[in-house]
């Protein structure tokens, strides 16, 4: 295990961000909104996390609740945010939309990957929410800039998905499973010891940078001790 783990960090604001960051994070999850999983932060908040740190950002697009994109009015709003977030220096975003049936929306999935010209950019929790998770691979597989997943492997999370992550794994690198597999959602320490032997390498965390809950901000002390499990220390 010699490859360092990326250690993902969900941030609301610039508090948090600085305290990830001093516990070892090597990315941040900018949101706002928890209460509905995460939404699209301001320009504003993502300037400001910017200017603080200096290790990755990607920027969720996501306006409502849920998985659906919601009318075309909403669509075109995601595409103007997205070029506002790239014109005040985003380079990676995450996003992920499916339709009533609970295919993929391809079309939208597309659209913003095209604005995000070439950006690279993680599919959310989504695909544990999807009819069909090998179906929605293969269908994003050619699409620009998507190098991650983020998945627990079921939509009630990692102590159910455990088994399909650990089997998702063993197909790294085959048509469809060239991004990588970021861990996350409802994921615990005593969790990584498997996946890690697996190969699984990515991992995402958000309340449990928060032992206190989410009123209170991301505790340094808590990602450092992700970072050190992740690190085998």
């Amino acid at each position: 295990m010699s490859t360092r783990a990326v250690l993902e960090v969900i941030a609301l604001d610039v508090e948090d961000a600085v305290a990830a960051q001093a516990g070892g994070a090597d990315r941040l999850e900018l949101i706002t909104d928890m209460a509905a999983d995460g939404l699209t932060p301001s320009v504003r908040t993502f300037a400001g996390i910017r200017a603080a740190v200096d290790i990755d950002l990607r920027v969720m697009l996501r306006l409502t609740d849920g998985f659906a994109a919601g009318p075309a009015e909403d669509v075109e709003r995601l595409v103007r945010i997205a070029l506002e977030m790239r014109d005040a220096g985003a380079e990676e975003f995450v996003l992920g939309f499916l339709d009533a049936g609970g295919g993929v929306d391809l079309g939208v999935v597309e659209r913003l990957a095209g604005e995000l010209d070439g950006c690279r950019w993680t599919f959310h929790r989504a695909i544990d929410h999807a009819a069909d998770r090998t179906a929605l691979r293969k269908q994003l597989a050619d699409l620009p800039g998507l190098d991650t997943y983020l998945t627990a492997g079921s939509a009630a999370g990692v102590d159910d998905g455990l088994s399909t992550l650990l089997a998702e794994a063993a197909h790294r690198g085959e048509p469809g499973y060239e991004p990588q597999l970021l861990v996350g959602g409802g994921l615990r320490l005593d969790h990584v010891s498997p996946l890690r032997a697996a190969g699984l390498d990515a991992f995402h965390i958000g309340g449990a940078a928060r032992p206190r809950g989410w009123d209170e901000p991301v505790s340094s002390a808590a990602v450092a001790e992700w970072r050190a499990v992740l690190d085998g220390k």
